[in-house]
């Protein structure tokens, strides 16, 4: 192993003063043998590690002179500078600990002296009167105490003057941090210094003699007055809201510790705690002194905070122990926990809460203390029984699933204790008799806590505690699928860690108690099939996610647990990969094989490597797993061979060979998760060849070779050395390859990371050390180009991965030295610094970064830069080359942007047709992010400021009219403000056309006789964009667009906003003008946050303000940090003028009242998130009870718009993360103001109402991660929702009883009630608790009868909320009753007067309520069978709402839901008995339901009667349930069912017969693909008839397309002979049919069609020759039709029925002789190829099923090594070609197929030419066109694969029988393109790559093209054509101009 170096840590020298140092001199002995010299020496070191060798020799020196048995002066003297050294370390200094462990070994002899000197030295520090060095004498008192005996002495020698001292300090410290009130950095100094000084008398009390018996002392003595000063100081901070919360809490200590200390008698103290928390002292029995010194603690009003840290102190500071406190002491225990469980209810502030959390677990601790020895009537007051314990378990319940994680944590403490408490309490008799699991309270608790659901985190919590307990075989016994049912909920990331500790509670408890029970090794089969069987079921079954996080988090504990059982996986997965491999959406038993033996090597639980590959899985698993198509199964064999628990494993040479196999194919993955986990592996086994080869590097040096023995290496070391320099130079050849011309984001991104990890991983050898490779030797001109041309990427990500990797390079490969290339790129880079195309500038800045980065930059650009009139001065010598550069290049920009302001000043359009100034801004914000802190040239740099900040401010003028307009986006000139209007209006004269007002939509064409002189304006631009031929052509003109305007005004204030915060940020500040290292004084400072006021607050344009936001955070954390006080109070100042001009805004004001208040909230959010946290949030406070007094309902009109305001940036506070748990407090009110405001009659306040209630939904129930609107991971109970916001708990109720109260009153009138809709979002997230039953302080039973009766509302989503909204109110054992009440409610058939709305509301109820009934876990036992059977009875008496009796469509719908839903729930038989429905009679009812419905009768209704559309949905419904039903009773159709599926089909209404088709499509498909029922019913036998009938005359789409996919499911047999006697076709003309429905119609019938029709040309492939022949002639346009479908442009869906078609029709036609002829057999092998790089992964993995398919026929499975495996679509894309070209040797058609797939490789039916044409155009292209881009394709893959495989056919194969002039016609064109090639190369540009960066790709790719193919021809002449990789990186365009 390589022992890693330990940073070394540093040391602060001990210093002395002068004069000791002069004595030491004059003391010290010539010899340099005494004390004295030694101390000499040990001061004169600069070294503070040297100087504690040297402390340590202090005593055996003086033992030595010990033995003289004199104490001389020399020595006394020494110990004095000894005392005086040892006072002045600082605490933290390691010299100050070994000094006084050195100084406790101090000989006897010398102690009374060493004592005088250090009394002495500390009594001078007790005398100090500076105040700012009283935090040093505290910390000196706190070391002298910390386990060192002369300081103890000392102090207990000084203890009248250490007391005085530290009330003194106290004091004084108070009332210097009340002065400086407001300045928090001062503040947390002293603020620190207060808590040292409480925590130091804390301590002096627990340790000083002196002070043990004090109130045996003299009352009038000194250090009684003391000890009285100081506990009244310390009641004082008690009580003082204003310090941080832990002062106050370690006050409370204090408090309670001086009480213990000062008074008499001891039995007393627990009945005066006692009376102190309840509030009950009796001042008249109590001391004098006590009154005094806590009279405000005695009086009723003490604060909640204070009875906290009072409780917290009496927890802590009294014994408990040994039940010494005695009965009054139990009854100070149950006074505490009552006071605390009253706090529990009154605390909001989320601090308080964390401290009463911890208060509890600190009692449960305590009791347990007490219990051991405690009187009976404390048991029968704590046992599990008692109403303390259901408190605290209310308390659990309520906090178990807190957002704060420590919470939570406590939660977890207490439940624990209860248990422990419990056990306590029952007596040892009782244990002992029956078994701890069958205890009462025990088993109720364990029974409630299995019944609650599995997304409540604190069930796993206490559940885990309860089997610490209990044991798991209690909890077993209970539920034995409990393993299965957690595995099954860890898809859901938030539960996973919960459900992971469990489990490993669980098993481990487990195998314990079988191994404890075993007689012999069976045991563990149990064991297995308890925890590890459901684990391989999840493996090879789960859901992707469930799969990761089972691996990642359970597999390793049980591996952990019983590293046996990895061959027990092992064995069974095995078995299982052979028969299921798996697939792209399932990882099969292979992927959970590989995940099993990746996880064991990474924990250690495999040796070695050589024991995985021999023993566990095979070479070809290996290969097969890292080509798998499911990219996990990928991952987890890459993971197998790079993590090993060992850094210095070998890396083996078999390994090495499958790295590199993956590379190749497996860069380009379009998941970014993916290519993280791919490079983290990779960047892993780096590190292990790294730190191995130092192995063996050492190995090697000793000259030893490895023996047998020797688990490193079976070899030399040097040999492996050279094996791991090959491979990584072979690994940066694939990656570096893998940059080509046209190679995707994903590829670059993959490559270009692993080269970092390479670059960083192998660092540049320095001296002597070793390192195995270095990436610099491997990178030559042609690479360092290709790094370079990575900038151009449109992906800013792979740019900075490019630059990266730039600059870790030496300066010898990194440097460009060629003069006239460095000012190629500068002013390529000038250029793209002014393109219309934002990318471009971005490119801008990474190449002048790498520019500044040029040593030779400055001399290679002193003539250019003087025609630009830029004074270059170089500054101080000294000064680095990059700064220098830097201050170069801004100056150079700053000049150019300048002159492009004063244009835009006069002419913002043409500025933003041919310069938008935003990019040179973006090149000067990224040029200084570059710069390190510590600037040089100072005195250069401060004038480049003032202008920058100048420039800023012009450049924000210009653009500020557009973004500050009414509408930015169309420039609609609607602003009333003479002002902004002026300059508005210039703007808008230069874009609107004369004639039409269609600016915003349209080009408009700029002629040079407009309004300026386009070549006037050139010149006057100089080197601004040669690339934009608008400047320089006379007559040009420009296309020019609102929209075009907007970008260039918005990203210039956007990169304004971002270089004014980079230069706050980066610069340093000059808080005095004398400061000579200051750049930015405190007036730029001021007028810069001025900037950015003015446009946060006015700007309308969001991409504007929100990146004005960024630039001002990072001002206002400067600002916050800053010692300058008035820049420090800036941001109050500014947060108090916003907040007093939000108030008195009116319509008139310049704030943006629409827009979400645009700016305005971000504004505040910067100035209120960058507030210390740690501190009391006081801006905070300030901000949120104006915001909440503003946004509450005033009946002022002219207060509507700052509410809107106000509104709106509370709905950003309670969106903003930083502010964390400090906003909670104020949700409450926050929710009040949002539903009042749901209210209003303006709409402006409903809207920001609704948006900032949305917004509080989330904050409090967390992110919705489901679909389901009411997603579980959503909700809370509504104890611990009210337990947090406990004043929602009257005002809602209130609300929703005012709601309730006039929605069903007896006024007609409709009153639509906006807050319901809020009020029932709110109720419907909560669900009971498990207390609910037992506390009714926040029962949530009082909203029930509301919430009944909001269902009676007018409004039909209220009333579907009021239903939703009811359901987790009921309990599910109290869900039939309630059900059985609503039936009741219902009106019968006789009443005369009802309301249809009641019903309606009633019967949702009831529908929704059996819904989740009927999901509950009682699902299949006879309690739920019984209670279902009783509601259906009650349904019964009410069935006439579900006929035509009752004339309302909608209620009967509802009526008949609930019928379906009873019919699917009961028609269950029990044992013995036929199904209760039957029983019931309900099946009887139902049919005569159906019979006199409208289904049979006819419908007289148009789809103008409400409901109609949901009535005919819920029959059909019901009808197809009957149909079933009666089929299934009678074996067979009967005459018993009132309806058919004929008649259903036959309906005129497409919603019965789409209902219908749907649930017979899924028994078709069902039987098709042998799921479930395998075979149909006799009922669905012969329909074939029926369906092609259905199909002629169907005009619906969605039924057309149902019945096309029955019959596709159907065998074509069955039906296809019947054509001609059903719809009077043959199937020939049947077969045209359909493939003209395929041709012609919309996308997913168009693939069913496709489906069908290649279906049926199979079925007649499969027939008779004549059949065969038959349809011969439509083959041809069968192929069209599928090359026609396969396009990019094509749908999703469309291409996906291409792929499965041929996949299907692979034997028949791709893999067969040729039935199809050679050209269309080509073709649909090109489609497969075309599919293979579709850009969706669902298409290319339908295509590599195609290619899987192909692999695996008899003919075929012998031409590569994957047949009959799953593999990836990038491999599949080579295997693909494999197969077709040792099929074409098969079939004997190379002659006609050879030169087809060399137009392929040529790209001959690209339309190179066409491209060619068209390149002028490009230049033209409007800013925002979209075009269609294929991101995954690289079209050079396709080339390098087809290249190598055409090679290798043409190597083995007969070549005389090729078509010559075939090959002439293709050697003629691919000549004529190379010559074509060179020409275009030559009239690019000198930096083309750079400036025409999508022409020079095309036209690189083209040359590789025609390249690979002139190659292939050289070879087939008998020409040796350059054999090597056709994406070797070449400079073609350097070729070109030779």
């Amino acid at each position: 192993m390589v022992v890693k170096k330990k940073r070394e840590r540093q040391v602060t020298t001990l210093t002395i003063c002068h004069q000791d140092l002069e004595t030491l001199r004059s003391l010290a002995d010539v010899e340099g043998k005494n004390l004295a010299s030694l101390l000499l020496h040990c001061v004169q070191l600069t070294d503070g590690v040297s100087q504690i060798h040297y402390v340590k020799q202090i005593v055996p020196l003086l033992e030595k002179a010990d033995e003289n048995g004199i104490c001389d002066p020399t020595i006394r003297s020494c110990l004095d500078i000894l005392a005086g050294t040892y006072l002045s370390l600082n605490i933290k200094n390691p010299l100050k600990k070994v000094l006084a462990s050195s100084l406790n070994c101090l000989p006897e002899f010398y102690l009374t002296e060493a004592i005088q000197s250090f009394t002495s030295r500390l009594q001078k520090e007790l005398n100090t009167t500076d105040l700012y060095s009283y935090r040093k004498v505290i910390d000196n008192i706190s070391s002298c105490m910390e386990n060192f005996n002369l300081g103890i002495t000392s102090v207990n020698n000084l203890l009248e003057n250490v007391l005085h001292f530290l009330q003194k300090s106290l004091i004084e410290i108070s009332e210097e941090n009340r002065k400086f009130a407001g300045n928090h950095i001062v503040q947390t100094q002293l603020m620190n210094d207060l808590l040292v000084g409480i925590r130091v008398s804390v301590m002096l009390v627990q340790k000083a003699q002196g002070l043990q018996r004090i109130h045996l002392k003299i009352s009038s003595s000194p250090t009684w007055q003391s000890m009285c000063e100081l506990l009244s100081i310390f009641t004082k901070f008690l009580n003082d809201d204003d310090l941080l919360r832990t002062i106050q809490s370690t006050s409370g200590l204090a408090v309670i510790l001086f009480i213990k200390a000062m008074f008499h008698p001891p039995e007393k103290i627990p009945d005066l705690v006692s009376s102190l928390l309840l509030r009950s002292v009796d001042c008249a029995s109590i001391p004098e002194w006590f009154l005094n010194s806590c009279r405000s603690l005695c009086c009723a009003d003490v604060s909640e905070s204070a009875l906290l840290f009072l409780c917290q102190g009496t927890l802590t500071m009294l014994d408990w122990q040994n039940g010494r406190m005695g009965p009054s002491g139990e009854a100070l225990l149950l006074d505490t926990v009552h006071v605390l469980f009253t706090l529990s209810s009154q605390i909001k502030d989320s601090t308080l809460e964390m401290f009463l959390s911890r208060t509890l677990a600190s009692w449960t601790n305590s009791v347990m203390f007490v219990l051991e020895s405690s009187s009976l009537s404390l048991k029968d007051s704590l046992n599990g029984n008692s109403s303390i314990v259901r408190r605290l378990l209310e308390y659990v319940y309520t906090h178990w699933e807190h957002p704060l994680d420590a919470l939570r944590h406590q939660t977890k403490i207490i439940f624990r204790n209860i248990l422990q408490m419990h056990l306590l309490t029952v007596k040892e008799s009782e244990l002992e008799k029956s078994d701890l699991a069958a205890d009462r309270f025990i088993s109720e608790l364990t029974e409630s806590l299995l019944q609650l659901e599995w997304h409540i985190k604190g069930k796993y919590i206490c559940l885990g505690c309860l089997v610490d307990c209990v044991g798991v075989k209690h909890i077993l016994a209970l539920a034995k699928t409990i393993p299965l049912q957690i595995l099954d909920v860890m898809g859901d990331q938030s539960l996973v860690p919960y459900a992971s500790d469990l489990l490993e509670t669980m098993f481990k408890n487990h195998k314990s108690h079988l191994k404890s029970q075993a007689v012999n090794s069976t045991w563990i089969d149990e064991w297995h099939e308890t925890w590890v069987s459901p684990l391989l079921y999840i493996l090879c079954e789960g859901n992707l996610d469930q799969k990761s996080y089972v691996i990642d988090y359970y597999l390793p504990k049980l591996l952990n647990c019983n590293p046996e059982s990895l061959r027990y996986m092992v064995k069974i997965l095995q078995i299982s990969t052979d028969a299921k491999t798996g697939s792209y959406d399932s990882r099969g038993a292979l992927g959970a094989l590989m995940a099993c033996l990746r996880t064991a090597r990474a924990h250690g639980h495999l040796q070695s490597a050589t024991d995985t590959w021999r023993n566990l899985v095979s070479g070809a698993k290996i290969k097969q797993g890292l080509i798998h198509q499911h990219c996990q199964v990928r991952i987890d064999t890459l993971g197998l061979l790079c993590e090993s628990n060992r850094s210095t494993e070998i890396v083996s040479t078999e390994e090495m060979q499958w790295i590199q196999f993956f590379i190749t194919y497996n860069l380009n993955s379009q998941s970014p998760g993916m290519r993280q986990q791919i490079c983290s592996l990779l960047k892993k086994l780096f590190c292990r060849i790294q730190e191995s080869s130092q192995v063996l590097y050492k190995l090697e040096q000793n000259k030893s070779k490895c023996e047998s023995g020797n688990e490193l290496t079976e070899q030399h070391p040097s040999v492996s050395l050279q094996q791991y320099k090959n491979f990584m130079s072979s690994i940066c050849s694939i990656l570096f390859e893998a940059l080509f011309p046209g190679s995707s984001y994903p590829t670059r991104f993959s490559a270009l990371t692993i080269l970092n990890s390479i670059a960083e991983v192998f660092p540049v050898s320095e001296g002597q050390a070793q390192t195995v490779y270095q990436l610099s030797l491997d990178i030559d001109d042609a690479r360092f180009q290709t790094l370079m041309e990575c900038f151009t990427s449109t992906f800013e990500t792979v740019k900075n991965l490019a630059f990266d990797l730039l600059m870790k390079l030496p300066k010898t490969v990194a440097q460009v030295q060629d003069s006239e290339k460095l000012q190629g790129l500068f002013q390529a880079a000038l250029a793209l610094s002014t393109s219309t195309k934002p990318y471009d500038c971005v490119t801008a800045s990474y190449l002048l970064n790498f520019l500044i980065c040029q040593d030779a930059l400055a001399s290679s650009l002193s003539t250019y830069l003087k025609t630009q009139h830029i004074a270059c001065g170089h500054g101080d010598k000294s000064a680095a080359v990059v700064e220098s550069n830097t201050l170069m290049v801004i100056k150079c920009l700053l000049g150019n942007l300048e002159e492009e302001v004063s244009q835009a000043e006069k002419s913002l359009l043409q500025a933003a047709a041919s310069f938008p100034m935003y990019g040179r801004v973006h090149c000067i914000t990224r040029a200084l992010q570059k710069l390190s802190l510590n600037l040089q040239l100072v005195t250069g740099w401060r004038p480049v400021v003032e202008q920058l900040l100048l420039m800023s401010y012009r450049l924000s003028a210009v653009v500020s009219p557009v973004i500050q307009s009414s509408s930015p986006e169309g420039l609609i000139p609607m602003d009333t403000d003479s002002e902004s209007a002026g300059r508005l209006q210039m703007i808008l004269n230069e874009i609107q056309p004369r004639d039409t007002n269609d600016y915003f939509n349209q080009a408009k064409i700029l002629k040079e006789c407009d309004s300026f002189d386009l070549e006037d304006l050139n010149a006057s631009v100089p080197n601004s964009d040669s690339s934009a031929e608008i400047k320089g052509k006379e007559g040009k003109t420009c296309d020019v667009t609102a929209q075009m305007v907007l970008v260039c005004c918005w990203r210039s204030m956007k990169e304004v906003s971002l270089l004014l915060g980079t230069l706050c940020q980066l610069l340093p500040m000059q808080p005095v003008p004398e400061t000579p290292d200051g750049l930015l004084t405190v007036e730029q400072v001021k007028e810069i946050g001025e900037h950015f006021k003015q446009h946060l607050l006015q700007s309308r344009h969001r991409g504007a303000f929100e990146l004005a936001y960024t630039g001002f955070v990072k001002l206002t954390e400067i600002l916050n940090r800053c010692p300058n006080v008035s820049l420090q109070k800036l941001p109050e100042q500014w947060l108090r003028n916003v907040l007093e001009e939000i108030k008195c805004s009116d319509p008139s004001s310049k704030l943006c009242a629409t827009r979400r208040s645009a700016g305005i909230p971000f504004y505040i959010q910067a100035l209120l998130a960058s507030e210390p946290k740690k501190g009391k949030m006081d801006l905070l406070k300030i901000t949120m009870k104006e915001l909440i007094s503003l946004a509450w309902p005033t009946d002022d009109s002219q207060s509507t718009v700052p509410q809107v305001h106000a509104l709106n940036i509370l709905r950003a506070l309670y969106r903003d993360t930083r502010l964390g748990e400090n906003i909670i407090p104020y949700v409450a009110d926050g929710a009040k103001a949002a539903i009042l405001g749901f209210t209003s009659p303006v709409w402006a306040v409903r809207n920001s109402s609704t948006l900032l209630f949305s917004t509080l939904i989330t904050r409090i129930f967390g992110v919705k991660r489901g679909k389901d609107e009411l997603y579980k991971n959503n909700t809370m109970t509504g104890s611990e929702f009210f337990s947090r916001f406990p004043e929602l708990y009257p005002f809602l109720l209130k609300q929703l009883e005012a709601v309730a109260n006039t929605v069903d009153s007896d006024i007609g009138e409709l009153n639509r009630h906006p807050s319901m809709f809020l009020l029932l979002l709110v109720l419907g997230r909560l669900y009971p608790s498990p207390m609910d039953g037992t506390s009714s302080a926040l029962s949530m039973a009082p909203f029930i009868p509301f919430i009944m009766r909001c269902g009676s509302s007018p409004v039909y989503r209220s009333r579907e909320m009021a239903a939703r909204a009811l359901v987790p109110f009921v309990t599910i054992d109290e869900i039939p009753d309630t059900v059985q009440t609503l039936l009741a409610k219902l009106p019968n058939c006789t009443d005369q007067c009802f309301r249809q709305n009641h019903i309606h509301g009633t019967l949702l109820q009831v529908f929704h309520l059996l819904q989740a009934f009927a999901d509950s876990k009682y699902r299949m036992n006879t309690y739920f069978q019984q209670e279902l059977a009783d509601v259906a009875v009650c349904t019964k008496a009410k069935l006439w709402l579900a006929k035509r009796q009752n004339p309302c469509l909608v209620t009967r719908a509802v009526y008949i839901d609930i019928l379906f839903l009873l019919t699917r729930c009961l028609d269950k038989p029990t044992k013995g008995n036929q199904p209760v429905l039957e029983h019931l009679g309900l099946w009887e009812e139902i049919r005569k339901i159906i019979s006199g419905s409208e289904l049979i009768t006819g419908f007289p209704y148009t789809f103008t009667v409400p409901g109609l559309p949901q009535y005919l949905q819920s029959l059909t419904k019901l009808a197809v349930a009957a149909v079933w039903a009666a089929a299934v009773q009678a074996g067979e159709p009967t005459r018993d069912c009132s309806i058919s599926f004929s008649q259903l089909l036959e309906s005129p209404f497409p919603e019965v017969r789409l209902l219908t088709l749907e649930a017979l499509l899924q028994r078709f498909s069902a039987a098709a693909s042998g799921l479930k029922e395998k075979e149909l019913p006799p009922l669905l036998w012969n329909m074939g008839g029926t369906f092609l009938m259905l199909a002629m005359k169907e005009n619906h789409p969605e039924c057309f397309c149902k019945i096309l996919k029955i019959l596709h499911c159907m065998d074509p047999s069955e039906w296809l002979p019947q054509t001609e006697g059903c719809i009077r076709l043959t199937p020939k003309e049947f077969l045209n049919w359909t493939m003209d429905i395929a041709s012609s119609e919309r996308s997913e019938i168009q693939s069913v069609a496709l489906r069908l029709a290649s279906k049926v040309i199979v079925h007649h492939l499969r027939m008779s020759d004549e059949t065969r022949d038959a349809i011969a002639p439509k083959l041809k346009q069968w192929v069209q039709l599928v090359v026609s479908s396969c396009g990019d442009h094509l749908p999703t869906e469309s291409r996906l029925a291409v792929a499965e078609v041929l996949t299907s029709t692979t034997p028949f036609f791709l893999t067969n002789h040729l039935i199809l002829g050679l050209q269309d057999t080509l073709a649909l092998w090109r489609c497969v190829l075309i599919l293979l790089q579709s850009e969706e992964q669902a298409v290319r993995d339908a295509a590599t099923e195609t290619v899987t398919t192909a692999m695996s026929q008899e003919n075929t499975c012998q031409s590569t090594e994957f047949a009959f495996c799953q593999v990836d679509a990038s491999i599949a894309l080579d295997l693909a070609l494999a197969v077709l070209c040792d099929l074409l040797q098969q079939w004997d058609q190379l002659a006609p197929g050879v030169p087809v797939l060399l137009g392929w490789l040529l790209g001959e039916g690209d339309d190179f030419m066409v491209h060619v044409e068209s390149e002028q155009q490009v230049e033209e292209d409007y800013l925002f066109e979209k075009v269609e881009v294929n991101f995954w394709a690289e079209t050079l893959i396709f080339v390098k694969y087809l290249y190598k495989n055409l090679k290798s056919l043409f190597s083995k194969s007969n070549w005389c029988l090729l078509s010559f002039e075939r090959l002439c016609h293709l050697q003629r064109t691919a000549s004529e393109q190379c010559h074509l090639l060179t020409q275009l190369f030559k009239e690019l540009p000198p930096t083309a790559e750079f400036s025409k960066t999508v022409e020079f790709t095309r036209l690189r790719i083209q040359e590789e093209r025609t390249l690979a193919c002139l190659r292939l021809l050289a070879f087939l002449e008998g020409k040796d054509g350059k054999d090597t990789l056709v994406l070797s990186a070449s400079d073609a365009a350097a070729e070109a101009n030779q």
